[in-house]
């Protein structure tokens, strides 16, 4: 989905947010100083304290900007009423893998928003605090709930909410291991055909733990 560009001071406030998310997630916050950030956006050095008051205040503006990027994939899990029919929830599920699948491999700010948060969990911060309480346990939470429904099972299980992480793990890998998987799948690139190649194996996995559950279900 195509996003306009702002102009303006919002411009030049993105650019800023978005160099200093691929400096973060790259070398660190620490290492990564606002004069090198401001260079990468095309700005100034000022602008930086003007628009976030410094490079701490910068940082918090990068994890707001992951929660709105993400939030836009995942409303789907977060918002709305929870399913009480297995099948709707199973299917609610599924749709939720191949939207972040498709996110995490085709949108051009995928690479960056999940590097910079597996930065953040490596040097914790206020920032991975904002983004786990806005973003990651709400999701969590609500796709436990939804995997309950779909399973019959109690959604705070341990069994259940691992469940959920292993499945976003999976996601999780097929963007970081890009280069490896491109190689051992001798494809040139990975395109609208392979990335649906990978959701179809993501709900597969998906739909076969699901049916283990309900299956085995206490």
């Amino acid at each position: 989905m195509a996003r306009g560009r702002p102009k303006g001071a919002d411009a030049t406030r993105t650019a800023i947010v978005e160099a200093a998310m691929r400096g973060f997630a790259e070398k660190g916050f620490a290492a990564t100083g606002t004069r090198e950030i401001a260079a990468l956006a095309g700005t100034n050095v000022a602008s930086i304290a003007y628009h976030f008051g410094g490079k701490d205040g910068l940082r918090l503006a990068c994890a707001e900007h992951v929660i709105a990027l993400m939030g836009g994939v995942l409303d789907q899990v977060r918002q709305g009423d929870l399913p009480s029919d297995p099948a709707i929830a199973r299917a609610a599920l599924t749709a939720v893998v191949r939207r972040f699948v498709t996110f995490l491999l085709l949108d051009p700010q995928a690479r960056s928003v999940a590097s910079f948060i597996l930065r953040e969990l490596s040097e914790p911060s206020p920032a991975l605090d904002l983004i786990y309480r806005a973003l990651l346990e709400p999701v969590h939470r609500r796709a436990c709930a939804t995997w309950g429904v779909a399973t019959g099972r109690d959604p705070e299980s341990p069994d259940v909410r691992l469940a959920v992480f292993a499945t976003i793990g999976q996601i999780v890998y097929f963007n970081f291991a890009r280069p490896v998987i491109q190689r051992r799948m001798d494809w040139p690139s990975l395109g609208p055909a392979e990335v649906e190649a990978v959701a179809d194996t993501l709900a597969a996995t998906l739909h076969a733990r699901l049916d283990a559950d309900r299956e085995h279900r206490p």
